[in-house]
């Protein structure tokens, strides 16, 4: 059970509507897994598309998905009229992303009426085994009266 009690009841479907308009993560091919309060997991499949040189999953495309899991999970904890942003992550790349896929699992640290800690973490799994490949931390402000919501 979760140790964070979400104000949205109906925070699951708000944000997986909102993941599902992100071009980024669909350019990438990144899914989303799993949704609970304070915590989000994104799944993205190995293709040569999302590599660098030497066939390790892009450092780049390591953050972004671990950027991503972060924001959705302290989304997860905020009222359906408002939005959040990233401030600031670090992500320290501590192992190379080498797998047939990446994990990226944004947890929750501290909820604040408007910047949100959460922690950040990627693991390549490869052949069943699963490695951490990044660690990070991010921070993220909360807009009021912004709800997440198409352009238009």
């Amino acid at each position: 059970m979760s140790r964070f009690q979400p104000v949205d009841p109906d925070f699951a479907a708000r944000i997986r509507d909102s993941f599902a308009r992100q071009g980024a993560m669909s350019h990438l091919g990144a899914q989303m897994m799993r949704v609970e309060p304070g915590e989000v997991e994104i799944e993205l499949a190995y293709r040569p598309e999302v590599t660098q040189q030497h066939g390790f999953f892009h450092g780049g495309v390591t953050g972004a998905i671990a950027d991503t899991a972060g924001g959705y999970a302290a989304f997860t904890l905020i009222a359906a009229d408002a939005t959040m942003l990233t401030v600031e992550y670090k992500i320290n790349l501590i192992a190379p992303a080498d797998g047939e896929t990446l994990i990226a699992i944004g947890r929750v640290v501290k909820p604040g009426r408007t910047l949100t800690i959460c922690e950040i973490e990627v693991a390549a799994v490869k052949g069943g085994v699963t490695t951490i490949c990044a660690r990070g931390m991010q921070t993220l402000i909360r807009l009021e009266g912004r709800p997440d919501r198409p352009a238009g």
